[in-house]
């Protein structure tokens, strides 16, 4: 009956593989001459990516959690899905600033500034890392499982891994995402096959081990103080947070899609495939009764597969694991490049993005095998050890861009991101959940704590020694407007009529009317590029390292210095946007509303400027 299933379950696998790959189109098409990934590639490219975590994180979440790591990691799956939702709402807003690929690093840097921005380089870069290295010792434990070789044998294989991967990037060999696929179908049915053969093959006293964890998660959770729950959900979330690492690199490929709706496509997606097989097959294997988890900590899902089919399928399964987590590796390396290449672009590093005849990032690839063999040298290939340093890494990388989230959405609010955005008080939410997770693991992980600290430490100092000399900023200021220039038309204009000034919001793309007695001012930040101007009377001035409420009260006491007996008419624009986010921009609206009072000399008017477009929208949002 077994083998009935798993046949007819594959069949049908293969089936709609086939007709998938008869589809036009499917992982890549040309547009506007230029080839675009779809968004089923990049969910490939991301789902190999986290579907490596499977390999390891069933042992290393039960060693820290108990039985009850597959109930938080069932409840992590359904917490990622609304941490997706998050990611998604970022590619939007950097769409919306025209920044294309960079991911969370372009957002951070957006949000936060240059300085702080290089906190961010440094947890993405420990990600990267550590996911090359508990990649690489996890590849190698998985494969030679079934053989008896010596400590010495096994770590020559991880730096032969390490190094042959980046031979392979060196000498530009990539694999495409035709391949991945491939790769993908194959790891789909070997996994189906697992899941089948476990759910038709239970262990004695399978059932009630599943109930077991459930009830030992509901006593952690209800049985003691409130305090006691707390910190018990945030020690199991903690534990097991690392079954969904690389959920960030659909982002990071932002820049290869069309849009910010494909990258909503391929968290659908994942969510749909990993994040159910994922939790599946972890609740699977931890309810084993005939399994003795302590002895096969490196090799649980290999060991596993054993269990359930034999050992030949065992050997499949130790291959998958291996090559797929040797893929892993080679995102590692490619990922961390495009990363520290657009870190040295940005900054003029020129001589660390040079590139040899096969137009490879050879220096960068050196520098990575370095670090990866240090990281695993230092830990003598302990996977226990470097899931540890992993979380922390992860976790930090979470916190920082969700903190940045909360940051932008509260300052911004919801007005220039109409086609999408989440519920700020949930990402709030999220963010103080991510950062007592990072307390908690930093504090009873202390090793991986210290190498995140020092990777900061060490990037900050450098990011603040850069940001002075080299910050893209700094070109910005010299291609920007100069407020003299206003003063010159003010001075210029007819001194019998007031002076009219238009504050313009930065996505304002209406016409300009030349007027002399009038000027248009739209203040934008750097980080996000200059926009475009619309006239001769159009001023553009940045803001930068300060606030708009304050940036513009400083140029109304530069004008009442140079105009005192001037009689000059401010126009700010009327708040179109909900009352939550007039709320959470309260701040800077207070300061607004008080220019009145502390230039009472001068005319403030708050105005809207209707048209045909906008009552048309407004129609058919009553009509919605």
């Amino acid at each position: 009956m077994k083998l009935l299933v798993i046949v007819v379950t594959n069949a049908a696998l293969i089936g709609l593989f086939v007709y998938l790959l008869r589809k036009k189109n499917l992982l890549s098409f040309m547009d506007g001459g230029k080839w675009w990934l779809t968004w089923l590639s990049i969910a490939i490219i991301t789902l190999m990516d986290e579907l490596t975590s499977v390999f390891y994180v069933a042992a290393e979440s039960y060693l820290i959690v108990g039985l009850a790591a597959f109930v938080f990691i069932i409840a992590t799956s359904v917490f990622i899905r609304f941490l997706s939702s998050r990611m998604v709402e970022i590619a939007h807003i950097l769409e919306h600033h025209g920044i294309r690929g960079g991911g969370v690093y372009s957002f951070s840097y957006l949000v936060l500034g240059p300085t702080m921005s290089f906190a961010a380089v440094a947890s993405i870069l420990v990600d990267y890392i550590l996911t090359a290295a508990i990649s690489t010792v996890a590849a190698v434990y998985n494969g030679s499982s079934f053989f008896s070789l010596s400590p010495v044998i096994i770590y020559g294989l991880m730096f032969a891994v390490v190094w042959l991967v980046a031979s392979l990037n060196i000498i530009g060999i990539r694999e495409n995402a035709r391949f991945t696929y491939l790769i993908f179908i194959a790891a789909a049915l070997v996994l189906m096959t697992l899941i089948v053969s476990a759910i038709m093959s239970p262990s004695e006293g399978q059932i009630a081990r599943v109930g077991e964890g459930f009830h030992l998660s509901w006593t952690g959770l209800t049985g003691k103080s409130f305090f006691d729950g707390a910190s018990f959900f945030i020690f199991g979330f903690a534990g097991v947070i690392l079954a969904y690492s690389g959920i960030e690199s659909v982002v990071q490929t932002a820049g290869l899609v069309k849009s910010w709706r494909d990258i909503r496509k391929a968290y659908i997606f994942l969510a749909w495939t990993v994040g159910i097989v994922t939790p599946l097959i972890t609740l699977l294997v931890l309810t084993r009764t005939d399994i003795n988890f302590a002895a096969h900590e490196d090799d649980l899902i290999t060991y596993f597969g054993t269990v359930v089919n034999g050992q030949l399928f065992g050997y499949i399964v130790g291959g998958l694991a291996s090559f797929t987590l040797i893929m892993a590796v080679n995102t590692a390396f490619v990922a961390s490049s495009e990363l520290l290449e657009r870190v040295a672009h940005r900054y003029g590093f020129h001589w660390l993005i040079k590139t040899n005849k096969a137009d490879s990032l050879y220096r960068i690839h050196i520098i990575n095998a370095t670090l990866f063999s240090v990281i695993i040298a230092i830990t003598a290939g302990s996977q226990e050890m470097l899931a540890h340093m992993y979380a922390v890494g992860l976790v930090a990388s979470f916190t920082i861009n969700m903190g940045a989230l909360v940051y932008y959405r509260y300052s911004e609010g919801s007005e220039e991101i109409p086609d999408y955005h989440t519920s700020r008080t949930g990402t709030f939410i999220i963010f103080l959940l991510l950062l007592a997770c990072f307390g908690f693991i930093a504090f009873h992980k202390w090793q991986g704590f210290v190498l995140w600290a020092i990777t900061v430490t060490i990037f900050q100092i450098i990011g603040f020694r850069v940001a002075k000399r080299r910050a893209p900023e700094i070109e910005q200021f010299r291609k920007t407007d100069s407020p003299m220039e206003l003063l010159f038309r003010i001075a210029e204009s007819n001194e019998n009529e007031p002076f009219h000034l238009y504050f313009r919001r930065q996505q304002d793309v209406s016409p300009i009317t030349p007027d002399a007695n009038s000027a248009h001012i739209t203040f934008y930040s750097p980080r996000s590029g200059q926009p475009p101007k619309f006239g001769v009377n159009h001023f553009l001035f940045p803001i930068f390292r300060e606030s708009l409420s304050r940036r513009l009260v400083s140029l109304i006491y530069l004008l009442q210095y140079d105009f005192a007996d001037r009689k000059l008419e401010f126009h700010l624009g009327w708040p179109t946007s909900s009352w939550v986010d007039r709320f959470s921009t309260g701040v800077m609206v207070y300061a607004i509303m008080r220019l009145p009072r502390r230039f009472p000399k001068y005319s403030f008017v708050m105005e809207y400027e209707g048209s045909e477009e906008k009552s048309g929208d407004a129609k058919s949002l009553e009509k919605g």
